[in-house]
């Protein structure tokens, strides 16, 4: 019998002028883009939190830090979300699906959210079936309805044979 386990990662970045937008691995036209130390994908990184969390091995922060010179600066965040899946096999664990929400008042993300979910599949090595995203907003509430940053909240199923 397989052993299946579940974690939740949760992210937040703020919008800035000057920088790209990415959000699940795809690039975004939008006047703002999210300040941070990678390329700050809010999605990609609440999955590799969710993944890390659910093999109880700490957090993004703990295996990709900000604090390691340029190692990570500007970093594609696929490439971080690869090695999560990575980092993950190595307790023999294999990713068994992913339901993340990206909260946002804008861009819509609606008619790329099949982009997003065959980019994000592709990386992790499995079926677009098993990758649910679905982006909400906050009803102008909060500082995500202020349009001063972008949060994502993730889930994820890790299984081991």
């Amino acid at each position: 019998m397989a052993k299946i386990r579940v974690g939740m990662g949760y992210d937040v970045h703020q919008l800035v002028e000057g920088r790209d937008l990415w959000l699940g691995g795809i690039k975004f036209e939008h006047h703002l883009g999210l300040k941070g130390h990678s390329d700050a994908d809010v999605l990609i990184h609440a999955i590799c939190d969710a993944l890390l969390g659910a093999a109880n091995m700490r957090d993004i922060g703990y295996h990709f830090p900000d604090t390691k010179g340029n190692e990570f600066e500007n970093i594609d965040s696929k490439i971080l979300l690869k090695k999560t899946v990575d980092i993950i096999a190595s307790k023999g664990y294999r990713v068994g699906n992913i339901d993340a929400t990206v909260c946002a008042e804008r861009p819509k993300m609606k008619a790329r959210i099949p982009e997003i979910q065959a980019c994000l599949a592709g990386v992790m090595g499995i079926d677009v079936d098993d990758v649910s995203i679905k982006a909400t907003t906050t009803e102008k509430l909060g500082f995500t309805g202020r349009e001063e940053g972008i949060s994502a909240y993730a889930v994820a199923l890790i299984e081991k044979d």
